[in-house]
């Protein structure tokens, strides 16, 4: 079972960022948030709010649809995926040259 202490409620960062709980269920439908339920109730387990906030400005301040917003995590996804290529090619050319 999931640590609850590490869970926040749903409709506590609905009312804190001011936002509709409808845009967490298009999130969380399209596959951008997973969401916890216990005892009836949604949860966002801690480790995703960060991504969570991005998606909320993303959102909000940008105007962006969920599925700009899938576009842009797939995108940030694949820039990391290409730094962690990029840097164990580095290690592999640094091998080759100390030889």
């Amino acid at each position: 079972m999931m640590n609850k202490e590490k869970l926040i409620q749903i409709e506590t960062l609905c009312v804190h960022y001011k936002i509709e709980f409808s845009f967490v269920e298009e999130l969380q439908h399209k596959g951008l948030l997973q969401v916890v339920v216990l005892e009836e109730r949604p949860y966002l387990h801690q480790d995703y709010l960060a991504d969570f906030e991005k998606m909320i400005r993303l959102h909000y301040d940008l105007n962006l649809n969920t599925e700009g917003i899938d576009i842009v995590f797939n995108l940030l996804k694949k820039e990391i995926e290409l730094r962690e290529e990029v840097k164990a090619l580095k290690n592999k050319l640094r091998l080759y040259e100390q030889k």
